[in-house]
């Protein structure tokens, strides 16, 4: 997709407790329009959606609860250690995630948006990687985000490192980045070095 010459398109990644979505927090305050990722793989898997659907048919009903909601919990056992399974269920959901992310990007160009940001903790190529002019990874020291996943989620160390191993190293995140946010002092280190970063990419 190409970009309106007025807007700048900047991703936002990295792992669990680094702070990814503080900076897109403070990038909002700037007034950057936020397309959430993580919200929206909530929203399309919601009744009524094609995702859901897609979803039952390949899993079955047993991922639905009562109500017809998916059962997240269900689902996770189902594709807990199987990486086929895992693999079949992120191809669904990202597919749907992708287009309304792309939908969002392509609605904020035409209202002429200066700074969209796309926050996605997993930087798929299509829907983040082919829409980003660039791409900041926020990285913090490893014990700090163990520190930050058991204070925020009520986790165990071991839960929290458990969590951090699942998700992509973060040399992985490092590598795709034009830039690292490292976000290893107190909050307002981070702003001012989310607010030097942006000012340089709009100079």
């Amino acid at each position: 997709m190409r970009q309106n010459n007025s807007s700048l398109v900047l991703g936002i990644t990295g792992g669990i407790g680094s702070g990814k979505s503080t900076v897109s927090g403070i990038l909002a305050e700037m007034g950057a329009a936020v397309i959430d990722a993580d919200m929206i793989s909530r929203q399309v898997v919601m009744p009524g959606e094609k995702a859901l659907e897609e979803l039952t048919e390949a899993f079955g009903r047993n991922i639905l609860d009562e109500s017809g909601q998916l059962d997240r919990k269900g689902l996770a056992r189902i594709v807990f250690d199987n990486s086929e399974k895992l693999l079949e269920l992120n191809a669904i959901v990202h597919k749907y995630v992708a287009q309304r992310i792309k939908d969002n990007v392509k609605e904020q160009l035409s209202k002429k948006t200066k700074i969209i940001v796309i926050d996605a903790p997993i930087p798929i190529k299509t829907g983040f990687l082919d829409l980003c002019q660039k791409v900041w990874t926020v990285a913090a020291d490893k014990e700090l985000r163990i520190k930050r996943i058991m204070e925020r989620n009520g986790m165990t160390y071991e839960e929290a490192v458990s969590r951090i191993n699942s998700q992509l190293k973060e040399q992985e995140y490092i590598k795709i980045a034009h830039t690292v946010i490292y976000n290893n002092h107190d909050y307002s280190h981070l702003r001012e070095e989310v607010k030097s970063q942006l000012n340089g990419l709009l100079r």
